[in-house]
Formats: C-alpha cells, structure tokens, sequence
C-alpha cells in the first residue's frame, strides 16, 4: 500500500481517544482514523485505506520520519492489528523502530529514491526476511537488518521469549554466583 505522507506521528497512527484497551489486539480498527473517517463515523472514499484495491496489504511505503510523536507501542499494535507486517520508509522515529520488532513487524529502512520509486510505480512487491530482499515485477533490492533483530522476527521471539531462550545459562549462572547465605 503506497502511503504517501511524511512525519506520520504516532497520534495520527492511532488517536489518544482509542488508548484504553488493555491488549495488544484491537487497535486495527482505529489506525489513522482521523484520516480514514469523517466525523460522523463514515469511510471517507479517498483515503487509500478505503481504497478495496489494497484491502489485504501486508506491507506499507511511506515517506520520511514516520512514527514520530510519542513514544506510544499502541501504534505498533494497530499496523499490525489492522495486518501490516512491513513498514518501509527513508527514516524512523527512533522509538517507534525499536517498537517495531518488539511486536513483530518488520521496519525497513531504504533510500528515498527507491521507497519514491516503490509508491510511484504502484506495483506488488515482497519482501524475503531471510534473504533481506524486496522485490518487484521488475526489480530485486537488498536492505540492511542488524542480524539480531532480524532473528528475532524470523524466531517470532518477543524480549520475554527470547530472555527465556537463555533459561538454562541463567540458571546455571546463577547457581555459580549465589552464595549459600542468599539461598
């Protein structure tokens, strides 16, 4: 889905009014939906998340500095509640990059030209994690991933499962540096 805006903030991701649930899940519903939605409610026909042609998008092209604002996860949750698995743009607001593969959903980092390239052309695209490839109908682009977080999301770990994929060495440390006294 080609999202052609810049310095998308975390509120318009997701408003503040929609902050109450208490779960990771049902946020979908609310993203961008002061953009999405007039003010009785209603689909306004031109946003492109109204648009029926990318109803099943997995991944989304957006311009520079996208989710910056507040260091809120809940915009996380709603792009992957709503079924964004991908987030490609030039640039990140630090926080929401990192919130991004706390929760699952992959932030790729790409040259303004090719993201321009990548929203003008319209065209279907995939991304290969594991080989760290986008391609098109036409085109095969590499991006970069520090190889943990990239593990990470193939592992489908978040920081509570990956700490307890280290159980065993925890244990056994622990048991080496604790004295009989704090038994």
């Amino acid at each position: 889905m080609p999202f052609d805006k810049v310095n998308v903030d975390t509120d318009q991701i997701v408003p503040k009014q929609f902050l109450k649930l208490i779960h990771k899940t049902g946020f979908g519903k609310f993203l961008f939906y002061n953009w999405r939605f007039d003010n009785n409610g209603k689909p306004i026909s031109d946003f492109i998340l109204n648009d029926p042609k990318y109803k099943n998008s997995k991944i989304l092209i957006t311009r520079d500095n996208f989710g910056c604002g507040s260091s809120r996860e809940h915009a996380v949750w709603a792009l992957k509640d709503y079924g964004f698995f991908v987030i490609i743009a030039p640039s990140f607001a630090d926080i929401f990059y990192s919130n991004c593969f706390k929760n699952g959903l992959l932030p790729i980092k790409l040259e303004p030209k090719i993201v321009d390239d990548l929203i003008q052309t319209g065209t279907e695209i995939e991304v290969d994690l594991e080989a760290q490839k986008i391609k098109t109908q036409t085109k095969t682009t590499s991006f970069e991933i520090d190889d943990h977080r990239k593990q990470i999301l193939l592992k489908g770990l978040d920081d509570i499962a990956m700490t307890l994929e280290y159980e065993d060495k925890i244990s056994n440390y622990e048991k080496r540096v604790m004295t009989p006294s704090l038994l």
